[in-house]
């Protein structure tokens, strides 16, 4: 008889908290398909679990088929073998069964041993699809989206999520497989040697068969809520070991365990409560299989004393028993795991039924002329889902290679200004114009190729120096990689590196000091060489020797370029050509520095407070 397969090891699994939980109200969607409609549209995600199905279907049933030659063969042996008109056994007749029985189960392993290559191969290459189709989609759902959960939860989705279904379809889908049709081939030989003795084996079970269905939907619930809160935790964790130096500096780390013990526990509670479930039916069936088997004797007894069964077919039948009692005990853990893989799928088709509200034109994209920008922004106004309006009929436009600071204080609207003038969000009123173009019609490919931002905290990855820069122009030389950095002055700063272009930057940068990380993303952007440069103060919270670099490297990386920049250092606003102030979500103030700072008004407020605030 062959074995079945072996059950993988669980994968970590995870899932998001609650969706839509920001302040901002965009969320993930959750799929609140059936069971059976949630995997219909899974398998429909995924065509390679249907390529090749039908022969890796035909190789379980000869699997599957095979296993009752051991029951034939018993019963062949004791009617026919053992009892011959001399009275003597016939051992030729039982070794020339033993004989075919041994070949038939070569030719059942080797099915089942294709049929498990077949199902995993097809397995992996499903759920990579699957994987790389989420990816994509959370990496082209909008900033507000993505902020909707913690990153540690979003990105388990594409990875603890899908491993669930992996889980499920190499064990689970394989045992499922298995499982029926071992019970309709057991079913059909039980009743040619009985059909009484076969519909009281179906009467004996078919409260579990009633059962399972009203534990399915308790059991989906509660699974999701395991994924759920396994999310929660891998969150907390995430972020915990993200921000440890910050744990340290205020001496939280009690505070920060008590933390994530919590949700440790309250993802241990939910799968106690889960596990507690789907345990339940095992005790039942057993019971059921016991009972179902002495019924079975006293009932196949009666019928042989009738003459209604032989000797040999009642052993047979009790074997077959077996083979039809295996699958119902082992539709526990299947049910367990199914469930956990329509959680998965659904947290999964919660991602991809997110529609992106900052959609790619695609091929019907405007592809816009290389050249100096022109900026126009026409009544542009802004709320956040569920919030005020945080930026107010802006109308102004900046001239082709205009160097421009944005200033207001803290909540003024201009980091809103330059996400709306980047297209990381779309004006609630009002368009954005590029070159005349409104930014919704101009294809992502042309946008990114024309407008770079250079963030306040520059993201790097962790390999090389060289790699992060190159990031922007993969075929970048390093003789020109080593030029842009001569061209920004930078030179003498590479110089001083140990290992040059080739020094790793560790996680995140982390090797490199705040200001060096800040010089990595100025290059970085010089080499990317666009027409609009959008940057968040690159001279915030660095030493005044770097900052000299930086302001360096900016004078030449903007040259010739339209550029905004927030400014939250007085240097950005002087070396600008224009100064756009904003308060209370509206431009109040327009004009270069000495202007503004020799007239009353808000920027000479502001002004006069970085005056004091540097003295």
């Amino acid at each position: 008889m062959t074995a079945p397969a072996a059950r993988p090891e669980h994968r970590a699994s995870g899932a998001a908290p609650q969706e839509g939980s920001d302040a901002g109200g965009a969320g993930l969607q959750r799929s609140e398909d059936g069971a059976i409609a949630t995997i219909r549209r899974g398998l429909r995600l995924s065509p390679e679990f249907a390529r090749g199905l039908w022969l890796t279907l035909l190789l379980a049933v000869v699997a599957t088929a095979g296993k009752v030659i051991v029951p034939i063969a018993i019963q062949q042996i004791i009617d026919r073998g053992l009892t011959t008109a001399g009275g003597r056994p016939d051992i030729d007749f039982a070794a020339a069964v033993v004989a075919v029985c041994a070949g038939t189960l070569a030719v059942t392993m080797v099915c089942a041993y294709l049929m498990n290559v077949r199902l995993y191969r097809a397995t992996e290459s499903a759920l990579a699809t699957l994987r790389r189709k989420a990816f994509r989609h959370v990496h082209d759902l909008s900033v507000l989206t993505q902020n909707s959960e913690r990153k540690g939860a979003l990105v388990a989705r594409v990875t603890a999520d899908v491993d669930q279904i992996s889980t499920f379809m190499q064990w689970g889908g394989l045992q499922l497989i298995v499982s029926v049709g071992q019970l309709l081939v057991a079913t059909v030989l039980m009743a040619v040697y009985s059909w009484e003795l076969t519909l009281l084996v179906w009467v004996c079970f078919l409260p579990l068969l009633i059962g399972a269905r009203w534990l399915q939907k308790r059991l989906s619930r509660a699974y999701l809520a395991v994924r759920e809160r396994t999310g929660d935790m891998l969150g907390a964790i995430g972020e915990t070991v993200m921000g440890a130096s910050v744990i340290r500096a205020h001496s939280t780390e009690e505070r920060t365990a008590q933390r994530v013990d919590t949700t440790v526990l309250a993802t241990r509670t939910a799968q106690v409560k889960a596990q507690r479930l789907s345990m339940a039916v095992s005790p039942f069936a057993e019971m059921i299989a016991a009972v179902g088997n002495a019924a079975v004797v006293i009932a196949g007894v009666l019928l042989g004393i009738g003459g209604g069964i032989t000797a040999g077919e009642l052993v047979a039948f009790l074997f077959l028993m077996t083979l039809f009692v295996a699958p119902m005990m082992m539709a526990t853990e299947i049910f367990n795991e199914a469930q956990n893989a329509i959680a998965g799928w659904r947290r999964v088709l919660g991602i991809l039924d997110t529609v992106p509200d900052i959609a790619d034109p695609g091929e019907a994209g405007v592809e816009l002329p290389r050249g100096a920008v022109r900026v126009r922004f026409e009544d542009v106004s802004y709320a956040y889902p569920g919030g005020p309006t945080v930026l107010d009929a802006v109308d102004e436009e900046i001239a082709p290679g205009t160097r421009v600071a944005v200033v207001g204080e803290t909540g003024s609207g201009k980091t809103t200004f330059v996400k709306l003038l980047t297209r990381l969000m779309d004006p609630v009123e009002g368009r954005v114009l590029i070159d005349g173009t409104d930014l919704r019609d101009v294809a992502f490919s042309s946008l990114r190729a024309r407008m770079v931002m250079v963030p306040q905290e520059g993201f790097l990855f962790d390999s090389s120096l060289a790699a992060n820069i190159r990031f922007a122009r993969p075929e970048a030389t390093d003789a020109e990689l080593e030029a842009a950095i001569e061209e920004l002055g930078l030179a003498d700063w590479l110089g001083g590196l140990a290992h040059g272009l080739d020094t790793p930057v560790g996680q995140r940068g982390e090797s490199l000091s705040a200001g060096e990380r800040q010089l990595v993303a100025l290059v970085r952007a010089y080499v990317a060489d666009p027409d609009l440069l959008v940057l968040d103060e690159a001279t915030s919270a660095v030493d005044p020797h770097t900052e000299v670099r930086i302001q360096r490297a900016l004078d030449r990386l903007t040259h010739g370029r339209t550029s905004v920049a927030i400014a939250h250092r007085l240097s950005t606003a002087e070396a600008a050509d224009e100064v756009l102030v904003f308060d209370g979500g509206r431009i109040v103030q327009r004009g270069t520095h000495g202007e503004l700072a020799s007239r009353p008004g808000v920027y000479a407020d502001l002004y006069a407070s970085w005056v004091r605030s540097s003295a």
